[in-house]
């Protein structure tokens, strides 16, 4: 058997294969469903989804592109990953799926189907999910040499995407590179809600529970957040693009704070007194560090020369950089909000009504964050929104948000 890491870069050297061909691999199948074994991974699919290969494998499960030859469209199958293992599983499963049902942005991925191979609740044990088909993930596109039209477009779809989620009061709390989907037109989609927490719920976020490089002080130090927690990620990652590298590699909480401060500066004795008493004793006694500049931190060296004006170029950099230290800022209350950040300069050339102010999501059931259920009580919910989905349609897909859809996608869409 593979490990994950091990699988992970077969598939990324496009050298795993499907052990079954689907023409002959239907022996135990339900009626209708054809096998596939993929690094060990089992895909039990409706004969509808074919020609299928492996393009992710990563904690909550494995992705396999696929052709649908019902709508003749391509997609991405995602196995969930032992869903029901324990009660965090099973609650995080039911939270990605109720909220993937319910957004509908053109930034946001498409839920397209949903389905399992069990016939009934007493042998369900098997979760996919069909979604929109996308090029890459961010991890790959930081990589290369994106000049300031494409960054700042990334960017920008970014902060409509989230701001989607945050006027239904949804969180996404996991923002991360590899959280974020590109096509070869630059048009981008968020994806991955397994973390997803509304607003104001009563809940107090732990040290582990979004990926450590892209956490928030204010999640490092128990504070609680509010939305703009979604804003420092977008921050991190835009200085990951500008860099090249993660700017905050803290090797565990602790260390995530030191390499903060070290960069950014020891905040005010105002944000001290907000930390609780047993964290604010540990803060203070650090090193005061008087942080570095953005001047210093991201030099015009690091950033994309995009012509022969070097005037131009100098514009786009300091635009750049003040934008990142509007987000970068280690006081949630002093940090820039995503509507702000939507109007500046560095961003706001692409600024569309449509886009950024687009129809607010459904009425999100709040009291899901704080139910409390056993893992078989998770999965009969789980049970009937699959099986809900699979035979109504999610309500979250249409014709305007699938993967078809490029119209005035491309940044080539405004004149800089």
């Amino acid at each position: 058997m593979l490990t994950e890491a091990q699988a992970a870069i077969l598939i990324a050297l496009g050298m795993i294969v499907g052990e079954i061909n689907p023409d002959n691999s239907s022996h135990n199948c339900p009626n209708g469903f054809y096998r596939e074994i993929f690094a060990g991974t089992e895909f039990v699919v409706p004969t509808r989804y074919r020609n299928l290969f492996p393009k992710g494998l990563g904690a909550q499960g494995m992705v396999c592109a696929a052709r649908d030859e019902v709508t003749n469209q391509n997609v991405a199958i995602k196995k969930l990953s032992r869903p029901f293992q324990n009660v965090t599983h099973a609650k995080r499963a039911y939270r990605e799926f109720k909220l993937m049902r319910l957004v509908n942005h053109k930034n946001i991925i498409g839920l397209l189907n949903a389905f399992t191979p069990q016939s009934s609740l007493e042998e369900f044990q098997d979760v996919y999910l069909v979604m929109e088909l996308m090029d890459a993930n961010l991890c790959q596109v930081i990589q290369m040499d994106l000049d300031h039209e494409r960054m700042s477009y990334l960017l920008y779809q970014m902060l409509c995407g989230i701001k989607h989620l945050h006027s239904a009061g949804i969180i996404h709390r996991d923002l991360k590179p590899s959280n974020i989907v590109v096509k070869s037109d630059c048009t981008l989609k968020i994806l991955d809600f397994g973390l997803a927490r509304t607003a104001g719920t009563t809940f107090m976020m732990t040290p582990y529970v979004v990926t450590r490089y892209y956490r928030a002080p204010e999640v490092i130090l128990g504070m609680g957040y509010t939305e703009n927690v979604d804003i420092w990620s977008v921050g991190c990652i835009m200085g990951e693009m500008i860099r090249g590298g993660v700017l905050f590699p803290g090797t565990d909480h602790i260390d995530q704070w030191n390499k903060i401060i070290e960069q950014l500066g020891t905040p005010s004795p105002d944000f001290m007194n907000r930390l609780q008493p047993t964290v604010r004793n540990y803060v203070e006694n650090r090193p005061r560090y008087p942080g570095y500049s953005f001047e210093r931190l991201f030099p015009d060296v690091l950033f994309p020369n995009d012509s022969g004006d070097e005037e131009q170029n100098r514009i786009k950099a300091a635009q750049a950089r003040d934008l990142l230290s509007c987000m970068l800022v280690i006081d949630p209350e002093r940090r820039i909000s995503v509507d702000q950040a939507l109007l500046h300069p560095y961003i706001n050339v692409w600024y569309e009504e449509a886009e950024v102010n687009a129809p607010a999501p459904g009425s999100y059931d709040h009291s899901v964050d704080e139910r409390e259920h056993t893992v078989d009580q998770w999965k009969e919910l789980i049970y009937q929104e699959v099986m809900e989905c699979h035979n109504n349609g999610p309500f979250s897909a249409s014709q305007s948000n699938s993967t078809e859809e490029t119209d005035g996608a491309s940044p080539s869409r405004h004149t800089r």
